[in-house]
Protein backbone atom coordinates (compact mmCIF):
# COMPACT_ATOMS: atom_id res chain seq x y z
CA UNK A 1 0.00 0.00 0.00
CA UNK A 2 1.58 3.29 -0.79
CA UNK A 3 0.80 5.79 2.27
CA UNK A 4 0.83 8.67 0.18
CA UNK A 5 -2.48 7.92 -1.90
CA UNK A 6 -4.50 5.83 -0.22
CA UNK A 7 -6.93 6.25 1.46
CA UNK A 8 -8.01 4.90 4.90
CA UNK A 9 -11.58 4.95 6.60
CA UNK A 10 -12.36 5.17 10.07
CA UNK A 11 -15.53 4.93 11.23
CA UNK A 12 -16.43 6.90 14.46
CA UNK A 13 -15.19 10.18 15.04
CA UNK A 14 -14.97 9.53 18.97
CA UNK A 15 -12.07 9.77 20.89
CA UNK A 16 -10.26 6.50 19.70
CA UNK A 17 -11.36 7.79 15.59
CA UNK A 18 -10.02 11.30 15.81
CA UNK A 19 -6.46 9.71 17.94
CA UNK A 20 -6.23 7.47 15.28
CA UNK A 21 -6.92 9.99 12.05
CA UNK A 22 -3.76 12.19 13.95
CA UNK A 23 -1.48 8.82 13.83
CA UNK A 24 -2.69 7.63 10.56
CA UNK A 25 -2.00 11.45 8.91
CA UNK A 26 1.28 11.11 10.59
CA UNK A 27 2.07 8.28 8.83
CA UNK A 28 1.29 9.95 5.42
CA UNK A 29 -1.92 8.11 4.98
CA UNK A 30 -5.04 10.18 3.43
CA UNK A 31 -8.06 9.75 5.90
CA UNK A 32 -12.00 10.19 5.84
CA UNK A 33 -13.68 10.06 9.37
CA UNK A 34 -17.54 8.89 8.73
CA UNK A 35 -19.39 10.14 11.58
CA UNK A 36 -23.03 9.65 12.58
CA UNK A 37 -23.46 12.80 14.66
CA UNK A 38 -23.57 16.10 13.84
CA UNK A 39 -20.08 17.64 14.48
CA UNK A 40 -20.07 17.54 18.52
CA UNK A 41 -18.23 21.12 18.47
CA UNK A 42 -21.15 23.13 16.84
CA UNK A 43 -24.10 21.65 19.33
CA UNK A 44 -25.40 21.15 22.38
CA UNK A 45 -23.78 17.64 24.73
CA UNK A 46 -26.87 15.25 25.27
CA UNK A 47 -28.19 15.44 28.77
CA UNK A 48 -26.35 13.10 31.14
CA UNK A 49 -24.08 11.60 28.99
CA UNK A 50 -20.66 13.13 29.46
CA UNK A 51 -19.14 10.60 32.01
CA UNK A 52 -15.90 12.35 32.89
CA UNK A 53 -12.59 10.56 32.14
CA UNK A 54 -10.09 9.74 34.25
CA UNK A 55 -7.15 9.98 32.24
CA UNK A 56 -3.78 8.11 33.19
CA UNK A 57 -0.50 7.24 31.82
CA UNK A 58 -1.69 4.89 28.61
CA UNK A 59 -3.91 7.64 27.23
CA UNK A 60 -0.95 10.50 28.22
CA UNK A 61 1.30 8.17 25.88
CA UNK A 62 -0.51 8.06 23.42
CA UNK A 63 -1.12 12.52 23.32
CA UNK A 64 2.75 12.69 24.06
CA UNK A 65 3.28 11.00 20.94
CA UNK A 66 1.72 13.18 18.61
CA UNK A 67 2.39 16.53 20.96
CA UNK A 68 -1.12 16.40 22.29
CA UNK A 69 -0.51 15.90 26.10
CA UNK A 70 0.24 19.98 27.15
CA UNK A 71 -3.27 20.95 25.04
CA UNK A 72 -5.13 18.23 26.47
CA UNK A 73 -3.79 18.45 29.91
CA UNK A 74 -4.32 22.66 30.27
CA UNK A 75 -8.40 21.28 31.02
CA UNK A 76 -7.53 18.48 33.15
CA UNK A 77 -8.01 17.96 37.18
CA UNK A 78 -5.33 15.76 38.98
CA UNK A 79 -6.60 13.43 41.23
CA UNK A 80 -4.12 12.25 43.85
CA UNK A 81 -6.45 9.60 45.36
CA UNK A 82 -9.88 8.72 46.18
CA UNK A 83 -12.23 10.44 49.29
CA UNK A 84 -14.62 7.90 50.39
CA UNK A 85 -17.93 9.04 51.67
CA UNK A 86 -19.50 7.44 54.19
CA UNK A 87 -23.21 7.38 55.29
CA UNK A 88 -22.10 8.85 58.40
CA UNK A 89 -19.25 10.49 59.49
CA UNK A 90 -16.06 12.22 58.31
CA UNK A 91 -14.60 11.59 54.20
CA UNK A 92 -11.11 9.32 54.67
CA UNK A 93 -8.94 9.99 51.89
CA UNK A 94 -7.07 7.39 50.28
CA UNK A 95 -3.50 8.17 48.01
CA UNK A 96 -3.73 6.08 44.76
CA UNK A 97 0.26 6.18 45.39
CA UNK A 98 3.14 5.21 47.88
CA UNK A 99 4.41 8.98 47.94
CA UNK A 100 0.79 10.45 46.98
CA UNK A 101 2.61 11.89 44.20
CA UNK A 102 0.73 10.18 41.86
CA UNK A 103 -2.69 11.39 39.87
CA UNK A 104 -5.08 10.66 37.80
CA UNK A 105 -6.79 13.42 35.87
CA UNK A 106 -10.69 13.97 35.42
CA UNK A 107 -11.80 15.59 32.19
CA UNK A 108 -14.29 16.02 29.95
CA UNK A 109 -15.15 13.30 27.41
CA UNK A 110 -16.68 16.33 24.89
CA UNK A 111 -14.04 18.61 25.72
CA UNK A 112 -11.33 16.07 24.87
CA UNK A 113 -13.37 14.74 21.85
CA UNK A 114 -13.21 18.29 20.56
CA UNK A 115 -9.97 18.45 21.46
CA UNK A 116 -8.45 15.59 19.02
CA UNK A 117 -11.43 16.18 16.25
CA UNK A 118 -9.93 20.05 16.04
CA UNK A 119 -6.36 18.71 16.44
CA UNK A 120 -7.38 15.79 13.54
CA UNK A 121 -8.91 18.29 11.06
CA UNK A 122 -6.32 20.61 11.00
CA UNK A 123 -3.58 18.05 9.40
CA UNK A 124 -3.23 17.76 6.13
CA UNK A 125 -5.17 14.81 4.06
CA UNK A 126 -7.67 14.52 7.20
CA UNK A 127 -11.50 15.10 6.39
CA UNK A 128 -14.73 14.32 7.96
CA UNK A 129 -18.07 13.28 7.06
CA UNK A 130 -20.76 13.91 9.68
CA UNK A 131 -24.37 12.95 9.58
CA UNK A 132 -23.35 9.78 8.12
CA UNK A 133 -24.87 6.43 9.92
CA UNK A 134 -23.56 3.15 8.48
CA UNK A 135 -25.43 0.77 7.51
CA UNK A 136 -24.25 -1.32 5.05
CA UNK A 137 -20.34 -2.58 4.93
CA UNK A 138 -19.15 -4.95 2.48
CA UNK A 139 -15.77 -6.63 4.19
CA UNK A 140 -14.56 -7.87 0.80
CA UNK A 141 -14.47 -5.07 -1.52
CA UNK A 142 -14.33 -2.10 1.67
CA UNK A 143 -17.65 -0.62 -0.26
CA UNK A 144 -19.68 1.42 2.58
CA UNK A 145 -23.14 2.53 2.40
CA UNK A 146 -24.36 5.28 4.45
CA UNK A 147 -27.48 6.70 5.93
CA UNK A 148 -27.74 11.12 5.42
CA UNK A 149 -30.34 13.74 5.65
CA UNK A 150 -29.64 13.88 1.63
CA UNK A 151 -30.55 10.05 1.60
CA UNK A 152 -28.15 6.73 1.04
CA UNK A 153 -24.54 7.21 0.02
CA UNK A 154 -21.61 5.29 -1.03
CA UNK A 155 -18.03 5.19 -0.65
CA UNK A 156 -15.18 2.62 -0.81
CA UNK A 157 -11.40 2.52 0.75
CA UNK A 158 -9.05 -0.17 0.99
CA UNK A 159 -8.91 -0.01 4.19
CA UNK A 160 -11.80 -0.15 6.70
CA UNK A 161 -11.17 0.90 10.57
CA UNK A 162 -13.92 0.52 12.78
CA UNK A 163 -13.39 2.89 15.90
CA UNK A 164 -17.03 3.36 16.42
CA UNK A 165 -17.73 2.33 20.20
CA UNK A 166 -19.55 -0.52 22.53
CA UNK A 167 -22.58 -0.17 19.77
CA UNK A 168 -20.27 -0.91 16.39
CA UNK A 169 -21.95 -0.88 13.70
CA UNK A 170 -18.76 -2.03 11.91
CA UNK A 171 -18.87 -4.84 13.87
CA UNK A 172 -22.34 -5.32 13.06
CA UNK A 173 -22.12 -5.49 9.75
CA UNK A 174 -19.03 -8.38 10.08
CA UNK A 175 -21.21 -9.86 12.11
CA UNK A 176 -24.37 -10.09 9.53
CA UNK A 177 -21.78 -11.40 6.79
CA UNK A 178 -20.82 -14.33 9.44
CA UNK A 179 -16.91 -13.13 9.58
CA UNK A 180 -17.03 -12.73 13.54
CA UNK A 181 -18.56 -13.87 16.44
CA UNK A 182 -19.42 -11.86 19.61
CA UNK A 183 -20.86 -11.65 23.14
CA UNK A 184 -22.16 -9.00 24.90
CA UNK A 185 -22.20 -9.47 28.68
CA UNK A 186 -24.30 -6.68 30.35
CA UNK A 187 -24.47 -6.45 34.01
CA UNK A 188 -27.81 -5.71 36.07
CA UNK A 189 -26.33 -1.97 36.49
CA UNK A 190 -26.90 1.07 35.06
CA UNK A 191 -25.50 4.40 35.36
CA UNK A 192 -27.20 8.00 35.56
CA UNK A 193 -25.28 11.41 36.08
CA UNK A 194 -25.83 14.09 38.54
CA UNK A 195 -24.33 17.14 38.79
CA UNK A 196 -23.09 19.32 42.07
CA UNK A 197 -22.75 22.77 41.02
CA UNK A 198 -20.14 25.41 42.14
CA UNK A 199 -20.87 26.97 45.34
CA UNK A 200 -19.63 30.55 45.17
CA UNK A 201 -17.50 30.24 42.44
CA UNK A 202 -15.58 27.45 44.48
CA UNK A 203 -15.84 23.91 44.37
CA UNK A 204 -17.86 22.49 47.02
CA UNK A 205 -15.84 19.15 47.44
CA UNK A 206 -12.44 18.57 47.27
CA UNK A 207 -11.23 18.97 43.35
CA UNK A 208 -7.98 17.17 43.81
CA UNK A 209 -9.52 13.45 44.59
CA UNK A 210 -12.25 10.85 42.88
CA UNK A 211 -15.08 11.10 45.37
CA UNK A 212 -16.74 7.73 46.23
CA UNK A 213 -20.37 6.87 48.28
CA UNK A 214 -19.76 3.08 48.46
CA UNK A 215 -23.30 1.46 49.29
CA UNK A 216 -21.96 -2.11 49.34
CA UNK A 217 -24.62 -2.98 46.25
CA UNK A 218 -24.05 0.68 44.45
CA UNK A 219 -22.18 3.21 44.97
CA UNK A 220 -21.78 7.34 43.53
CA UNK A 221 -18.81 8.40 42.57
CA UNK A 222 -18.12 12.63 41.87
CA UNK A 223 -15.37 13.99 39.23
CA UNK A 224 -14.37 17.46 39.12
CA UNK A 225 -14.55 20.06 36.19
CA UNK A 226 -13.11 23.16 35.12
CA UNK A 227 -15.89 24.99 36.19
CA UNK A 228 -15.87 23.88 39.62
CA UNK A 229 -18.77 22.04 39.20
CA UNK A 230 -18.45 18.10 39.98
CA UNK A 231 -20.05 15.27 37.30
CA UNK A 232 -21.84 12.77 39.28
CA UNK A 233 -22.29 9.02 38.45
CA UNK A 234 -25.17 6.59 40.25
CA UNK A 235 -24.42 2.69 39.60
CA UNK A 236 -27.37 1.04 40.68
CA UNK A 237 -29.44 -2.00 39.93
CA UNK A 238 -31.87 -1.67 36.95
CA UNK A 239 -34.21 -3.49 38.93
CA UNK A 240 -35.28 -4.55 42.35
CA UNK A 241 -35.17 -2.91 46.11
CA UNK A 242 -32.99 0.88 45.70
CA UNK A 243 -32.82 0.19 42.10
CA UNK A 244 -33.63 2.66 39.29
CA UNK A 245 -36.76 1.22 38.73
CA UNK A 246 -38.08 1.79 42.45
CA UNK A 247 -37.76 5.38 42.46
CA UNK A 248 -40.39 7.33 40.43
CA UNK A 249 -41.70 10.50 42.40
CA UNK A 250 -39.56 13.32 43.76
CA UNK A 251 -40.47 12.50 47.24
CA UNK A 252 -39.26 8.80 47.01
CA UNK A 253 -35.91 10.00 45.13
CA UNK A 254 -35.51 12.84 48.08
CA UNK A 255 -36.02 10.19 50.74
CA UNK A 256 -33.98 8.07 49.65
CA UNK A 257 -30.84 10.09 48.75
CA UNK A 258 -31.67 11.63 52.39
CA UNK A 259 -31.28 8.15 53.64
CA UNK A 260 -28.12 7.15 52.03
CA UNK A 261 -26.28 10.10 50.46
CA UNK A 262 -27.08 12.97 53.07
CA UNK A 263 -24.24 14.72 52.87
CA UNK A 264 -25.09 15.17 49.00
CA UNK A 265 -28.47 16.55 49.62
CA UNK A 266 -27.71 20.34 50.14
CA UNK A 267 -24.78 20.33 47.26
CA UNK A 268 -27.12 19.17 44.42
CA UNK A 269 -29.89 21.36 44.18
CA UNK A 270 -31.06 19.78 41.03
CA UNK A 271 -30.93 16.37 42.27
CA UNK A 272 -34.83 15.18 41.94
CA UNK A 273 -34.64 17.12 37.96
CA UNK A 274 -31.54 15.24 37.03
CA UNK A 275 -32.83 12.25 38.54
CA UNK A 276 -35.69 12.52 36.57
CA UNK A 277 -34.77 13.51 33.39
CA UNK A 278 -31.35 11.91 33.02
CA UNK A 279 -30.95 8.57 31.13
CA UNK A 280 -30.12 5.65 32.04
CA UNK A 281 -27.06 3.98 30.43
CA UNK A 282 -26.18 0.09 30.35
CA UNK A 283 -22.61 -1.59 31.60
CA UNK A 284 -21.25 -4.68 29.98
CA UNK A 285 -18.21 -6.41 28.46
CA UNK A 286 -17.95 -6.45 24.96
CA UNK A 287 -15.79 -9.62 23.08
CA UNK A 288 -15.54 -10.38 19.64
CA UNK A 289 -13.08 -12.62 17.36
CA UNK A 290 -11.45 -12.09 15.14
CA UNK A 291 -11.07 -8.28 15.18
CA UNK A 292 -10.54 -8.36 11.38
CA UNK A 293 -11.78 -9.38 8.12
CA UNK A 294 -9.71 -10.20 4.63
CA UNK A 295 -6.67 -7.79 6.10
CA UNK A 296 -8.93 -4.98 5.34
CA UNK A 297 -11.36 -4.20 7.56
CA UNK A 298 -10.35 -3.97 11.30
CA UNK A 299 -11.67 -2.76 14.94
CA UNK A 300 -9.95 -0.65 17.72
CA UNK A 301 -11.25 0.42 20.94
CA UNK A 302 -14.53 -0.23 22.53
CA UNK A 303 -15.82 -1.42 18.73
CA UNK A 304 -12.96 -4.57 19.43
CA UNK A 305 -13.30 -5.16 23.20
CA UNK A 306 -15.75 -2.56 25.61
CA UNK A 307 -15.37 -3.02 29.26
CA UNK A 308 -16.83 -1.44 32.15
CA UNK A 309 -16.12 1.94 33.23
CA UNK A 310 -14.98 1.20 36.70
CA UNK A 311 -10.81 1.51 36.54
CA UNK A 312 -11.05 4.40 34.58
CA UNK A 313 -9.41 2.65 31.99
CA UNK A 314 -12.07 2.50 28.52
CA UNK A 315 -10.46 5.79 27.27
CA UNK A 316 -6.49 4.44 27.95
CA UNK A 317 -7.31 1.46 26.58
CA UNK A 318 -7.76 2.32 23.12
CA UNK A 319 -5.57 4.97 23.05
CA UNK A 320 -3.40 2.37 23.73
CA UNK A 321 -4.60 0.37 21.11
CA UNK A 322 -3.56 2.99 18.90
CA UNK A 323 -0.06 3.19 19.58
CA UNK A 324 0.24 -0.85 19.28
CA UNK A 325 -1.60 -0.57 16.14
CA UNK A 326 0.83 2.11 15.12
CA UNK A 327 3.77 -0.37 15.88
CA UNK A 328 2.46 -3.18 14.30
CA UNK A 329 1.91 -1.30 11.02
CA UNK A 330 6.27 -0.02 11.66
CA UNK A 331 6.79 -3.40 11.94
CA UNK A 332 4.90 -4.79 8.36
CA UNK A 333 5.83 -2.02 6.49
CA UNK A 334 2.68 -0.73 6.49
CA UNK A 335 1.49 -3.95 5.09
CA UNK A 336 -2.19 -4.02 6.27
CA UNK A 337 -3.15 -7.65 5.96
CA UNK A 338 -0.23 -8.41 7.81
CA UNK A 339 -0.82 -5.69 10.54
CA UNK A 340 -4.50 -6.15 11.47
CA UNK A 341 -4.00 -9.99 12.67
CA UNK A 342 -0.56 -8.69 14.27
CA UNK A 343 -2.48 -6.44 16.48
CA UNK A 344 -5.19 -8.26 17.53
CA UNK A 345 -2.39 -10.82 18.20
CA UNK A 346 -0.59 -8.25 20.14
CA UNK A 347 -3.40 -6.90 22.39
CA UNK A 348 -6.14 -9.32 22.89
CA UNK A 349 -4.55 -10.91 26.14
CA UNK A 350 -4.37 -7.53 27.85
CA UNK A 351 -8.21 -6.50 26.75
CA UNK A 352 -9.18 -9.45 28.43
CA UNK A 353 -7.01 -8.82 31.39
CA UNK A 354 -8.17 -5.42 31.57
CA UNK A 355 -12.15 -6.49 30.81
CA UNK A 356 -10.98 -8.60 33.87
CA UNK A 357 -9.63 -6.12 36.41
CA UNK A 358 -12.49 -3.54 35.57
CA UNK A 359 -15.01 -5.51 36.30
CA UNK A 360 -13.24 -7.08 39.67
CA UNK A 361 -12.37 -3.24 40.93
CA UNK A 362 -16.57 -2.57 40.65
CA UNK A 363 -16.81 -4.66 43.71
CA UNK A 364 -13.50 -3.15 45.33
CA UNK A 365 -15.11 0.07 44.72
CA UNK A 366 -19.31 -0.35 45.51
CA UNK A 367 -18.23 -2.43 48.68
CA UNK A 368 -14.18 -3.08 49.77
CA UNK A 369 -12.74 0.66 49.61
CA UNK A 370 -15.11 1.02 52.84
CA UNK A 371 -13.76 -1.62 54.46
CA UNK A 372 -11.30 -1.69 57.42
CA UNK A 373 -9.42 -4.63 56.25
CA UNK A 374 -9.25 -3.78 52.32
CA UNK A 375 -7.96 0.24 54.00
CA UNK A 376 -5.13 -2.01 56.31
CA UNK A 377 -4.29 -4.19 52.77
CA UNK A 378 -3.43 -0.82 50.81
CA UNK A 379 -1.74 0.43 53.59
CA UNK A 380 0.54 -2.90 53.72
CA UNK A 381 0.70 -2.31 49.80
CA UNK A 382 1.91 1.21 49.96
CA UNK A 383 4.49 0.62 52.87
CA UNK A 384 5.80 -2.33 50.81
CA UNK A 385 6.27 0.16 47.97
CA UNK A 386 8.27 1.91 50.23
CA UNK A 387 10.48 -0.61 51.11
CA UNK A 388 11.09 -2.49 48.19
CA UNK A 389 11.15 0.61 45.25
CA UNK A 390 10.77 -1.24 42.10
CA UNK A 391 10.40 -4.55 43.07
CA UNK A 392 7.03 -4.28 44.78
CA UNK A 393 4.64 -2.04 43.14
CA UNK A 394 0.86 -2.89 43.39
CA UNK A 395 -1.52 -3.21 41.07
CA UNK A 396 -3.39 0.06 40.75
CA UNK A 397 -0.31 1.83 40.05
CA UNK A 398 0.97 -0.76 37.60
CA UNK A 399 -2.45 0.04 35.56
CA UNK A 400 -2.76 3.62 35.98
CA UNK A 401 0.91 4.77 36.18
CA UNK A 402 2.66 2.75 33.97
CA UNK A 403 2.20 1.58 30.41
CA UNK A 404 2.95 -2.30 31.69
CA UNK A 405 0.80 -4.63 29.62
CA UNK A 406 -2.08 -5.54 31.12
CA UNK A 407 -1.98 -8.85 31.23
CA UNK A 408 1.80 -8.80 32.29
CA UNK A 409 0.28 -6.60 35.55
CA UNK A 410 -1.92 -9.44 36.08
CA UNK A 411 0.58 -11.72 36.07
CA UNK A 412 3.16 -9.96 38.02
CA UNK A 413 0.52 -9.14 40.59
CA UNK A 414 -0.15 -12.95 41.21
CA UNK A 415 3.48 -14.00 41.43
CA UNK A 416 3.68 -10.89 44.05
CA UNK A 417 0.95 -12.46 45.97
CA UNK A 418 2.52 -15.36 46.03
CA UNK A 419 5.62 -14.14 47.55
CA UNK A 420 3.98 -12.36 50.56
CA UNK A 421 1.88 -15.53 51.18
CA UNK A 422 5.11 -17.59 51.54
CA UNK A 423 6.42 -14.77 53.58
CA UNK A 424 3.70 -14.56 55.44
CA UNK A 425 3.41 -18.34 56.05
CA UNK A 426 7.51 -18.27 56.85
CA UNK A 427 7.25 -15.47 59.67
CA UNK A 428 3.92 -17.21 60.82
CA UNK A 429 6.23 -20.58 61.46
CA UNK A 430 9.01 -18.60 63.15
CA UNK A 431 6.67 -16.78 65.37
CA UNK A 432 4.75 -20.13 66.39
CA UNK A 433 8.40 -21.34 66.84
CA UNK A 434 9.65 -19.04 69.01
CA UNK A 435 6.25 -18.88 71.38
CA UNK A 436 6.34 -22.43 71.75
CA UNK A 437 10.14 -22.40 72.85
CA UNK A 438 9.61 -19.35 75.28
CA UNK A 439 6.74 -21.33 76.38
CA UNK A 440 8.73 -24.55 77.22
CA UNK A 441 11.65 -22.44 78.75
CA UNK A 442 8.83 -21.26 80.78
CA UNK A 443 7.58 -24.51 81.75
CA UNK A 444 11.27 -25.57 82.79
CA UNK A 445 11.47 -22.09 85.13
CA UNK A 446 7.98 -22.66 86.65
CA UNK A 447 8.50 -27.04 87.56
Amino acid sequence: MNAERDEIAVVGAGLAGCLLACFLARRGYRVTLYERRPDPRTGRAERGRSINLALSERGLDALRRIGLDGQVMADALPMRGRMIHPVAGEPQFQSYSAAGDLAINSISRGALNNALLTAATALPGVRVAFGHRLVGLDPATGEMTFETSQGKVTAAAPVVLGADGAGSAVRGQLLAYGVLSESLDFLDYGYKELTIPAVGGEFALDPAALHIWPRGTSMMIALPNPDRSFTCTLFWPTHGTASFASLSSPAAIERHFATHYPDLVPLAPNLVDDYQHNPIGVLGTVRCAPWQANGRVGLIGDAAHAIVPFYGQGANCAFEDVVVLDRCLDECDDDWAAALPLFQARRQDDAEAIARMALANFVEMRDKVASPVFQARRELDHALERALPGRYVSQYELVSFSTTPYAQVRRRVRRQQVVLGAVAATAATLLVGAVGAALARGRRRWA
